[in-house]
């Protein structure tokens, strides 16, 4: 299937000069390069997973801030 990505112009010529570099084609380095993103994908925690600490939050401090704190800053 053909896309279109705009890519910054540096980034494509580093890519160009990798493919020929490895003998293969823009395109092929552009697959292998997604494969191993989304293999290593597979290791991470499913998404229900994630969507459950999203949800319970982060705790960045020791005590939340008020409304009236947090619009103070």
């Amino acid at each position: 299937m053909k896309t279109t990505i705009d890519l910054p112009e540096e980034l494509l010529e580093k890519s160009k000069i990798a493919a020929a570099k490895r003998r293969t084609s823009f395109k092929k380095l552009v697959i292998e390069g997604l494969e191993k993103v989304i293999s290593s994908d597979e290791a991470l925690p499913s998404s229900s997973d994630a969507l459950k600490r999203l949800r319970r939050g982060y705790k960045l401090v020791s005590k939340p801030l008020s409304r009236d704190e947090s619009h103070a800053r």
